[in-house]
């Protein structure tokens, strides 16, 4: 019977045996659980930033209903960009180029923008798509898919949408003191409410001239709204259009971007002093608020200035000269709700850790001067992150294009402070390896706002005049919604989903199969 028998390896032949490597199939619990694992979405982010491409441009050429009903003239925008103003006005129109804000609704069917002339746009964004893609042969957009298109003659710098309403927008102006609200249901050039900031006088009892900077909702009800005086004012629309609570900082200089917490209690503003506030929305002891001329007022319960987090960085502090810059715009992270970003004047964009008080991400390009690039101090820049990923889309202050930066709450972030090359590239040793790093998109014009679909990730991009020379053709590769000159160009990306990562089994597909998007594929122009 021993001749039957297998016989035993001896021990050491077992030692020089090379174990076997198993390799984790991490599609396996995405496909069970319907769920990705946050640092598996963070190694996709690789193929989203590389997918990106330009598709289009549209002009904003628009034109309102003349006084007498039926005759259409040009906008002021259109005017403005096409040089068809009087010469007494036409210098004075140069310094009111570009699209100033831009904003997705809730569902990402409409696209609101504001101009600096004072043109008020609500656009069908499947139509801009459809005609950008190549779906509709025209030769630029069509006006008759405008929801909305009012030329009120003044200055805008921001829209928002009513989050509880999706049939509002408001928008305001560092030049006046009031917000305009508009319902996109109706045909009409009035706002269908106008909220105000209260008089106020200096102590020698001259008029403080208020101008407004940035908006934010709460509810239905409650709009909140930062001005040029350092003061944050909140509004109950139920009681009054004046408002019912006033926030103070501990200066009177402008307040460029507020910022609401995930739960809406919290308010974070930032501005020209290069400092982050905070307010507490659900008020607290009574010593907290002080009383002037029975007037009451709330200071910030924190703030930080930036700066000084910066400096903490030993790296950061041993190769520049940090010191305090205006902020443009503050935001949090849709997909981490502690990440706080913020993009300075001079270009640098970063991460503030709002629980642990501390900088975690900073994005430091070089300075517009180096390449002898101009630095319009008129526009402030204002930013977008993507709905997932953690990736910040911004303008670039230097040059003409947006920076994709990931700020992923990890160091494994190229931006992120304690981010080691070396330990980079043994990730990169695994099987699904990936290089991380942030990707730059050259545009034709400056980048004035940026704002991305909160469902397929596609980017607008909202751009200024530059170096004073206008185009009046319709720019080749972009997909605007803004005067050209002022374009609002759109970088295109249809947001990973269902199969999401290049296996084995994929190899030999193209890139593009993998991914679902938004209306219609073009492969060869995505990966050329």
């Amino acid at each position: 019977m021993e001749k039957y028998l297998v016989p035993a390896k001896s021990s050491a032949e077992e030692n020089h045996r090379k174990p076997t490597r198993l390799y984790r199939w991490k599609r396996s619990l995405t496909e069970l659980n319907g769920r990705l694992e946050s640092k598996y979405r963070h190694d996709l982010s690789v193929l989203l930033l590389q997918s990106y491409s330009q598709i289009g441009s549209f002009p904003h050429l628009y034109h309102t209903t003349g006084g007498g009903g039926d005759a259409a003239i040009p906008c002021q925008t259109h005017m403005n960009s096409s040089g068809l103003d009087s010469d007494l006005t036409r210098q004075f129109a140069i310094n009111k180029q570009g699209i100033s804000f831009l904003e997705f609704d809730k569902k990402g069917i409409y696209l609101v923008s504001v101009t600096k002339s004072g043109c008020l746009t609500v656009h069908d964004f499947e139509s801009l798509y459809c005609q950008a893609n190549g779906s509709f042969p025209c030769f630029g957009e069509d006006e008759s898919k405008h929801v909305l298109h009012i030329s009120l003659g003044r200055q805008l710098d921001v829209v928002r949408w009513n989050l509880a309403n999706q049939d509002e927008v408001a928008c305001t102006s560092m030049k006046s003191n009031e917000v305009q609200i508009f319902d996109i249901g109706y045909i009409s050039s009035e706002p269908v409410e106008v909220l105000s900031t209260k008089h106020a006088v200096t102590v020698h009892g001259s008029d403080i001239r208020k101008g407004l900077t940035d908006i934010a909702f709460t509810s239905e009800s409650r709009l909140i709204a930062s001005d040029t005086n350092g003061g944050v004012n909140v509004w109950d629309r139920r009681m009054s259009t004046l408002p019912c609570l006033e926030l103070t900082s501990n200066s009177r200089s402008t307040l460029n971007s507020i910022k609401l917490n995930v739960e809406n209690q919290m308010v974070f503003g930032a501005g020209r002093h290069g400092i982050v506030y905070m307010w507490d929305l659900r008020g607290g002891r009574a010593a907290s608020a002080f009383q002037i001329h029975k007037e009451v007022y709330h200071p910030p319960v924190t703030s930080w200035k930036l700066s000084s987090m910066l400096e903490r960085i030993g790296s950061l502090k041993a190769q520049s000269d940090i010191v305090s810059k205006e902020v443009h715009s503050i935001d949090f992270d849709p997909s981490c709700p502690y990440q706080l970003a913020f993009h300075l004047d001079d270009g640098w964009s970063g991460i503030l850790d709002i629980y642990n008080f501390q900088a975690t991400h900073v994005h430091c390009p070089p300075p517009a001067w180096l390449n002898g690039s101009s630095t319009d101090l008129l526009c402030l820049r204002k930013p977008s992150w993507l709905p997932t990923y953690s990736i910040y889309v911004v303008g670039s202050s230097a040059d003409n294009g947006i920076h994709l930066l990931d700020f992923y709450p990890d160091s494994s972030s190229p931006c992120h402070v304690d981010y080691s090359p070396i330990e980079n590239v043994e990730r990169q040793s695994g099987v699904n390896g990936r290089n991380k790093q942030n990707r730059f998109i050259p545009l034709s014009e400056g980048v004035t706002a940026c704002a991305a679909h909160p469902l397929n990730g596609t980017i607008i991009a909202g751009t200024k005049e530059g170096d004073g020379e206008m185009n009046f053709e319709p720019l080749i590769g972009m997909l605007t919604v803004g005067v050209d000159g002022d374009p609002v160009s759109t970088v295109d990306f249809e947001e990973i989903k269902g199969r999401e990562c290049l296996e084995k089994r994929d190899e030999g597909r193209h890139p593009c199969a993998l991914f679902r998007g938004f209306g219609r594929i073009n492969m060869d122009r995505r990966f050329a």
